[in-house]
């Protein structure tokens, strides 16, 4: 028996089934894994929905992040072997390489030995979160030591990737989190200073907290009117990564504000980095070497069984979770 997550219809965490597939056999430059963990992403949730840059081909596969185990390899891969534990980094689409299943196929360029010190599931929870905080803060906007960095959605997988990020590089991030709620487990995880964005100021917060010069990198997947409060937040020549669209109501933008403090704001997706082999080695070499020493280290918030991947969906749209939620395969977890 091979299972996948599949869908008919978009649609809510309902339309999600487990159904019996024929074992894949990979074909040139690909890789069969046989998966122990899953990692859930916005990305999904948004595919499912149809609300995805990419549109579902139906009947759909889904998932991006999968760890598991090679079990057999197409002609012309080099670099992993049968039996090596292994995990995904998303740079294909969904439509192409749907991972989140018993026995996927992946292309090889995406297959990456991870770290022995991470478990399956540790390992499912990486490149997602860890690849979309490097290329907007290391890659784009150059963080540096003494930066203030600015977190929008700080309690998700990315935002606590990014706060580790600015933290390796020696510069302050500022969580920002809808209420207080959540702002102890977001100073364990390393956030220099919290602001509660429903209950604070966050303006004048962050020139408080910048003795009034406002943040150089803003990091912020929402958008929508609260993109103003970081606009007015930002830095004489502050650069603004936008790497979602969690809110779709109509962005309003102060076009002197950026223009007399010299704002960049850019557009950024992960696949920038994925799908440029230059800047995906390494980005994979950067989150690697991070994994290694325990300067990046995932955190996962909830882990279900594989049965229950709708309820997961519920839990990824619910917003409750600090960090990744997981989905675990049933088999053998040994290599």
């Amino acid at each position: 028996m091979n299972r996948a997550v599949r869908f008919h219809q978009t649609g809510g965490p309902e339309v999600l089934r487990l159904e019996e597939v024929p074992l894949p056999v990979p074909g040139p430059g690909e890789v069969l894994i046989r998966t122990r963990a899953l990692g859930l992403n916005r990305a999904e949730s948004m595919f499912r929905l149809g609300q995805y840059g990419t549109d579902p081909v139906f009947p759909s596969g889904v998932g991006y992040e999968a760890a598991g185990v090679v079990e057999a390899l197409g002609d012309g891969v080099s670099g992993v072997g049968v039996g090596d534990a292994v995990s995904v980094v998303p740079a294909f689409s969904m439509t192409e390489y749907p991972v989140h299943g018993e026995a996927v196929l992946a292309p090889a360029h995406a297959v990456v030995v991870h770290p022995e010190r991470l478990s399956f599931e540790e390992a499912a929870s990486v490149w997602m979160q860890f690849i979309t905080a490097y290329g907007g803060l290391v890659d784009l906007a150059g963080v540096r030591a003494g930066d203030t960095v600015l977190i929008s959605a700080a309690s998700s997988s990315v935002g606590l990737a990014a706060i580790q990020i600015a933290r390796r590089a020696g510069a302050r991030p500022v969580a920002l989190t809808r209420t207080g709620a959540k702002r102890q487990r977001l100073l364990d995880a390393g956030a220099d200073e919290v602001i509660a964005t429903a209950e604070e100021d966050v303006a004048a917060r962050v020139r408080e907290l910048t003795s009034g010069e406002g943040a150089r990198i803003v990091f912020d997947p929402v958008g929508g009117p609260a993109l103003a409060d970081l606009i007015d937040s930002a830095a004489h020549e502050a650069t603004i990564v936008l790497y979602g669209l969690l809110d779709r109501t109509p962005t309003p933008l102060d076009v002197g504000t950026v223009l007399f403090k010299h704002l960049t704001i850019r557009g950024f997706e992960l696949f920038e980095i994925t799908t440029d082999d230059r800047r995906r080695a390494e980005a994979v070499g950067y989150v690697r070497d991070g994994l290694a020493t325990g300067e990046l280290t995932p955190t996962i918030d909830t882990v279900f069984p594989l049965e229950r991947i709708a309820d997961a969906h519920r839990a990824l749209e619910a917003g409750g979770q600090v960090g990744k939620i997981v989905v675990t395969v049933p088999g053998d977890a040994s290599v």
